[in-house]
């Protein structure tokens, strides 16, 4: 844990980060709030600071802060990005900035491009397999086999191509101040690649247009999607900062029930699974979104991976996942969770720390309307461990273990094998943050 002194300079450096901006947005200037963990020249430069969180560990996260002009692009359209992200296998250090909406669901001459453009030729309609799959004639206890799944899976890889963007080792990507810059429609896929910063970006409609029936996942079967707004798959030293993750324009709440499920077409905000390792993920706001962020891809993910730092973030109108966490050490400090359902978006619970998971949860706030239930802030399996301390529920100093295990015959455990170390920015009491935060998360803020 930092110490006393360090932790007062941190607040002092941020307050009068924030008020500066008030200062100036009330005599017209335009706003300008820094990032208060952030070092280096500039916004497109800056590097993870040290100390703050499992991503400065060893060597840190300076992403493409060495490249060169040759390897420094802006781009605003879906192939200005393609070109500038390059061979997933070539790790030279570049920077990306994104000016404006980059649309994912475009073809290389900007022309938009529909869910039917990706079926195109490949035989499949949704007509046609919901007659296929039908429980009531297929049944429940295999996958769906034949025409229309294989013609599924071919519209969905097409999809894939389009939206999925690849992103090489030491890099920057990060989202034009003043420009609403964000990824609409699509899917950064961090892959087995070292040393990435994603900031200042709106992600938003990540949307798979053929999501598979499994009729075999749970009691009454569940329609499944593709593509994460930002996945990381065997990462190590990755920072996300300032970015905000919404579904919006498209609400689950809009979405039609096939088979008595309904047709899920997202799938995560961010997710760091595949053994994963040493990231931090701060300042973010994650709204309107079911299956929020998912730590380890399985109970058998890969053991002494999956070290996630998550703090400063604000969560409001999650249903899950914030996170669910498996296997690793994951710290998740000062933190905003809003439970009030929004635009049909019902919690069902914050963290989930199941198959071994060692969580540790300091002063996070909690904001619970009339009627919600504290014991389902929290979920797990029984193997899972949430230890920490001065977490508020509508300010007030609760035990969420306590009061989830006197409700649940899954006991979550209170100790963990490990201590956080890597603490820059932590703030021992969590009263403030539903205003600090408000002012200092998402994408726009950094300038």
């Amino acid at each position: 844990m930092a110490a006393p002194s360090h932790r007062r300079a941190l607040r002092k450096r941020r307050t009068l980060v924030v008020s500066a901006a008030v200062v100036a947005a009330g005599a017209g200037a335009g706003v300008f709030v820094m990032n208060a963990n952030a070092t280096g020249a500039d916004l497109y430069h800056q590097t993870l600071a040290a100390e703050d969180g499992w991503a400065a560990s060893g060597t840190g996260t300076t992403g493409g802060a060495k490249a060169d002009s040759a390897h420094t692009f802006t781009v605003s359209t879906r192939a200005q990005l393609v070109k500038a992200l390059g061979s997933a296998s070539d790790s030279t250090p570049r920077i990306i900035k994104v000016k404006g909406t980059v649309d994912a669901n475009t073809d290389d001459s900007g022309r938009k491009l529909t869910c039917a453009d990706y079926a195109k030729g490949t035989g499949y309609s949704l007509p046609a397999y919901l007659k296929a799959y039908d429980p009531a004639t297929y049944g429940r206890s295999e996958l769906p086999s034949g025409a229309q799944e294989k013609a599924r899976a071919a519209a969905q890889g097409r999809q894939a191509e389009n939206i999925v963007f690849k992103v090489p080792a030491n890099t920057t990507i990060v989202g034009v101040p003043g420009t609403n810059a964000g990824i609409l429609g699509g899917s950064l896929q961090v892959k087995n690649v070292d040393n990435v910063i994603i900031r200042n970006l709106l992600f938003s409609a990540t949307e798979d247009c053929f999501p598979q029936w499994d009729p075999t996942d749970g009691d009454k079967g569940n329609w499944n999607s593709q593509y994460d707004a930002v996945t990381l798959r065997g990462a190590t030293h990755v920072w996300v900062d300032h970015n905000s993750f919404t579904d919006a324009p498209h609400y689950d709440s809009a979405t039609p029930d096939y088979y008595g499920r309904q047709y899920q077409v997202h799938d995560g905000d961010l997710d760091i699974t595949n053994g994963s390792d040493l990231v931090t993920v701060e300042r973010n706001q994650f709204t309107d979104h079911d299956k929020t962020m998912l730590i380890g891809s399985s109970d058998k993910d890969s053991t002494g991976k999956l070290r996630v730092s998550i703090h400063h973030n604000v969560w409001k109108g999650i249903v899950q996942r914030a996170p669910l966490a498996r296997i690793g050490r994951i710290h998740v400090y000062n933190n905003l969770y809003d439970t009030t359902t929004v635009d049909g978006y019902a919690p069902l619970y914050s963290i989930n720390s199941r198959a071994g998971a060692q969580v540790v949860a300091q002063a996070n706030y909690w904001k619970v309307p009339s009627g919600g239930k504290v014991a389902a802030l929290l979920s797990g399996d029984g193997t899972g461990s949430v230890a920490g301390s001065g977490n508020l529920v509508n300010g007030t100093v609760t035990d969420l273990v306590a009061v989830y295990n006197a409700a649940s015959s899954k006991k979550i455990k209170t100790t963990v094998n490990w201590k956080p170390a890597l603490t820059a920015g932590l703030e021992s009491s969590a009263a403030g943050l539903p205003t600090e935060l408000a002012a200092t998360t998402g994408a726009g803020v950094l300038n």
